[in-house]
């Protein structure tokens, strides 16, 4: 199973993988509402199957302004995970948080501000790698969060140069959050070459071709 791919996933399999990761996202909402005090109401997450170089233009342009958080991830898999979400929705979640006065979209973040952007997405990301463990029984241990806010083409060219990834398919799960605001942010989970193997095999599925 060393050799698998997205590229050969049958359909039952691939629904496998929607369903990790709409229960991840659900349990990322609950924590985000916990953290800044609010209901959140959560949009049925839009699973896709995306070329990595196309993620992009999903989020609204290789150009957009995001905020993205990344972690790397250890244990029974290697790999990264990055949350993502457009500048307008950072900061939103930030001055939630903070419970400061709303800035305007453009404002640069400071110091102090960036810090509380890490822990959101240290602790929604968090979230969604408990799901996943619990569902799979694997040992996934994330690193510390590092955050960026840049053109989104440039955030997404870390990990595209880290697993060589640029010709390759990927999940790409789009969560809608709502509370005064619709904010959508993006997950990428990225297994290095044995990962989903490893995940469907955990969950006793064996051959993915179909």
């Amino acid at each position: 199973m060393g050799d698998m791919s997205l590229d050969n996933l049958s359909s039952q399999y691939f629904d496998v993988l929607k369903e990790l990761g709409n229960i991840g996202a659900g349990n990322a909402t609950t924590a985000l509402a916990q953290m800044i005090g609010t209901k959140v109401d959560m949009a049925v997450p839009q699973v896709r199957l995306l070329d990595f170089k196309d993620v992009g233009d999903m989020m609204g342009g290789a150009e957009q302004i995001m905020a993205g958080i990344y972690l790397a991830v250890e244990g029974d898999i290697d790999g990264a995970i990055m949350f993502l979400l457009n500048k307008t929705a950072a900061r939103h979640l930030v001055d939630k948080l903070m419970g400061t006065g709303s800035k305007p979209d453009e404002a640069d973040f400071d110091e102090v501000e960036l810090s509380a952007l890490k822990e959101v997405g240290n602790i929604i990301t968090g979230s969604y790698l408990n799901s996943l463990s619990m569902m799979t029984n694997l040992k996934l241990v994330p690193s510390i969060p590092y955050v960026a806010i840049d053109m989104a083409a440039a955030i997404l060219s870390v990990p595209a140069i880290q697993f060589g990834m640029m010709g390759d398919n990927i999940l790409l799960i789009e969560t809608q959050f709502f509370d005064e605001l619709k904010l959508s942010g993006y997950f990428i989970l990225l297994p290095d070459v044995d990962g989903y193997a490893k995940i469907l095999s955990s969950l006793g599925i064996g051959d993915i071709s179909g």
